[in-house]
């Protein structure tokens, strides 16, 4: 079906979304260190923190400085942005693309 975003069902437009990864600085008044960072059509909305030695690993290293440097007010942001056009994944119900990266998210931790 291609990378369209916007599917038809019973003649009506739907909007898919797809979540995306990346690893990126994540960078406090106090500190600075690597995380895990989800995005939902290129919108950052939440992060995992990393362990020691995947934080320490060269190649996620390098992956991260290449990327945004994230912030909490970042987060603030782009989540109240996701939550005001009701697109933000952990709390709406949404026709994700993949969505066995949400369940991580939501699941993960329990």
């Amino acid at each position: 079906m291609g990378s369209n975003p916007i599917t038809a069902i019973n003649n009506q437009r739907v909007m898919q979304y797809k979540i995306t990864t990346s690893y990126n600085w994540y960078e406090t008044e106090d500190d600075k260190f690597i995380i895990k960072t989800y995005y939902i059509n290129g919108i950052p909305f939440t992060f995992d923190e990393l362990p020691t030695l995947v934080q320490d690993d060269p190649e996620i290293i390098a992956w991260a400085d290449q990327q945004l440097t994230m912030s909490p007010e970042i987060f603030y942001q782009k989540s109240f942005y996701l939550m005001d056009e009701q697109c933000h994944p952990c709390l709406f119900e949404m026709d994700i693309e993949n969505p066995e990266i949400l369940e991580e998210i939501l699941y993960n931790n329990l």
